[in-house]
């Protein structure tokens, strides 16, 4: 997901450090995978950015630019809120559209009533970045490699009146279980969970989307990374009636374009949700893939739980590999970037065979220069 304003317990011992974080902690919290696509003298095969290949399709691109007439008129949100809300079961006074994702952290940390948020890491920057941007003295929960990067519910200190976790998370690709996540619900407190790529796991089958019976809890989804419209700006969030009315008096008037509420609409459609499944299967195939592969590599050791669309590796030498790998005309997201990781991580995203065999032979190229 990508951004648009940018803006002490003690250790527990198996699945966090709750830490303050401060301003100055080497973290480039506004880097996104787009990034590792620019300045550069030729075309890069992209496995930075986690936005599936081929998309937006044709049929998606044909209802967006058939709204394209209506443009004269103010846009009207109501059939494209109604349409999520029925996506999910959810009354349609659980539902805010937004301008993609990012804009649903703004509004969290602008106008949610809290005063001790925190953020379990490592995860997508942008909503530390913006409880940081809006004042906000933000503490974080690093988790560990040793423990699968999964989340262990009694990290999180009682005091935190606001959690925010991603769930399947970016970038360690880890899916947590919906009742370990359920379990931080407090009175008083917001549970905030990203599921921008749960649309990309099967069945969503730890998806709190749906669920109304937890205290505080507000889902965030995109419809960027499977529908490919990082560029239009499009998402929602679900939570109560209350932090929905909360979150809307905060948006500007009109938020969400006429072609962006017409890709909403689509995206929700029985045909569109078939055909977003079918992608997700596909995605567990080609993923299975390019970790049969990376496996061959005694340089390259893998975060092997994965279930997103793309996997998070330790690799030696991580920094100079990922330079290499630039000459070679391949992008990977750099880790160091994200709170808990350092320089020798790297993001990669899944793509098909033909691609991710090309990659791994770059890979070969790359440590064996570098090896040297």
């Amino acid at each position: 997901m990508a951004g648009d304003d940018g803006r002490g317990q003690p250790r527990h011992p198996s699945a966090g450090i709750p830490t303050p974080a401060g301003p100055d902690d080497g973290h480039d919290l506004g880097h996104h995978g787009d990034a590792e696509l620019r300045d550069t003298a030729g075309p890069l095969t992209d496995l930075a950015v986690n936005v599936r290949t081929g998309t937006p399709p044709a049929w998606l691109r044909e209802r967006i630019a058939g709204s394209v007439g209506s443009l004269a008129a103010y846009p009207d949100g109501r059939t494209a809120r109604a349409a999520v809300a029925g996506r999910h079961g959810v009354p349609v006074e659980r539902v805010l559209l937004t301008s993609g994702a990012a804009e649903a952290f703004v509004l969290i940390a602008r106008a949610l009533p809290v005063r001790r948020p925190l953020v379990v890491h490592p995860q997508f920057t942008e909503p530390e970045a913006a409880l940081r941007a809006a004042g906000h003295q933000v503490a974080r929960v690093l988790l560990r490699e040793e423990d699968g990067f999964r989340l262990d519910p009694a990290a999180v200190p009682e005091s935190a009146d606001l959690v925010m976790i991603g769930n399947p998370t970016n970038p360690t690709s880890v899916l947590h279980r919906a009742g370990a996540i359920a379990a931080l619900a407090r009175p008083g407190r917001f549970l905030v969970v990203d599921e921008a790529f749960m649309d990309a796991v099967p069945d969503e089958p730890e998806s709190l989307a749906d669920r109304t019976d937890v205290p505080g809890l507000v889902v965030l989804r995109s419809l960027t990374k499977t529908w490919g419209l990082a560029g239009l700006r499009v998402g929602y969030v679900l939570a109560g009636p209350e932090t929905i009315a909360a979150l809307e008096r905060a948006q500007p008037l009109w938020p969400v374009s006429t072609p962006a509420l017409a890709a909403a609409e689509a995206c929700m459609t029985p045909m569109a949700l078939k055909e977003a499944a079918q992608a997700a299967q596909r995605a567990v195939r080609d993923r299975e893939h390019l970790l049969a592969g990376l496996a061959e590599f005694e340089e390259v050791r893998v975060v092997d739980t994965a279930e997103a669309p793309f996997v998070l590796v330790h690799v030696r030498r991580g920094a100079l590999v990922r330079e290499r790998l630039r000459n070679l005309g391949f992008a990977v997201r750099r880790g160091d970037t994200f709170p808990g990781l350092g320089p020798e991580w790297v993001r990669i995203a899944v793509r098909d065979r033909v691609t991710t065999n090309r990659f791994l032979q770059a890979l070969d190229q790359a440590l064996t220069v570098v090896g040297h």
